[in-house]
């Protein structure tokens, strides 16, 4: 397990404890922002690995999305 792998999952658990969807895509953003320079500069290891975190944030947000839509019917 890589030192980029434990910071995610740590953010990952913060924003569990916060339980805002918002947060989710803001950090999914900055996870794509951040590999495109990386990408640019051939760290394709790592710019990989920012996207797929990205995409798990968004998975995420849709999920805390959805079930709180669900609970305010």
């Amino acid at each position: 397990m890589k030192i980029q792998d434990i910071l995610f999952l740590m953010v990952v658990l913060a924003l569990f404890y916060k339980r805002n969807p918002k947060w989710f895509v803001l950090v999914g953003l900055l996870c794509l922002a951040l590999a495109v320079p990386l990408f640019s500069m051939w760290i394709f290891f790592t710019a990989e690995r920012l996207t797929w975190y990205a995409a798990a944030f968004f998975l995420l947000a849709i999920i805390f999305y959805l079930f709180k839509s669900k609970n305010e019917r």
